[in-house]
């Protein structure tokens, strides 16, 4: 991590929980389990920018960088579920397919263990039903 990247990861972590303590100071003793229904999705073009352009210009797209950390919380297993179900939902909305999503699951089986890729595909399964509910 270069210098200018660890400033502004610092600072939007300190403004993170200014706003989580302006929003609601009770958040601040909020445990992680169903975090991730307190923050919406991205739009594309935001995650784009964000994860495509700002931080590695030159490197990967948003598309191919959440599929990258879908793969590294799968092999995380339990420990990282509402991480794991956040990254689906945005690596969907960053243009990724269910089965481009199933297929990188199904991968880290050999990484993670058969058990953490079932309970990832599980959760997949479960973002993808939430995301068809909430489609017009």
């Amino acid at each position: 991590m270069n210098e200018d990247f660890a400033k502004l990861f610092k600072t939007m972590m300190e403004q993170s929980q200014e706003m989580v303590r302006a929003f609601n100071p009770a958040l601040e003793s909020l445990t992680v389990k169903g975090l991730e229904n307190y923050f919406p999705t991205m739009t594309k073009d935001m995650m784009e920018m964000w994860f495509g352009r700002t931080f590695n210009r030159e490197g990967l797209d948003a598309k191919t960088r959440l599929l990258v950390t879908i793969a590294a919380l799968t092999v995380l297993g339990a420990h990282a579920e509402p991480q794991l179900k956040l990254a689906i939902r945005h690596a969907l909305e960053a243009g990724a397919t269910k089965r481009e999503i199933a297929e990188v699951i199904w991968q880290m089986s050999m990484f993670g263990g058969v058990p953490a890729m079932q309970k990832a595909l599980e959760l997949a399964q479960a973002v993808f039903a939430e995301t068809e509910e909430k489609a017009p």
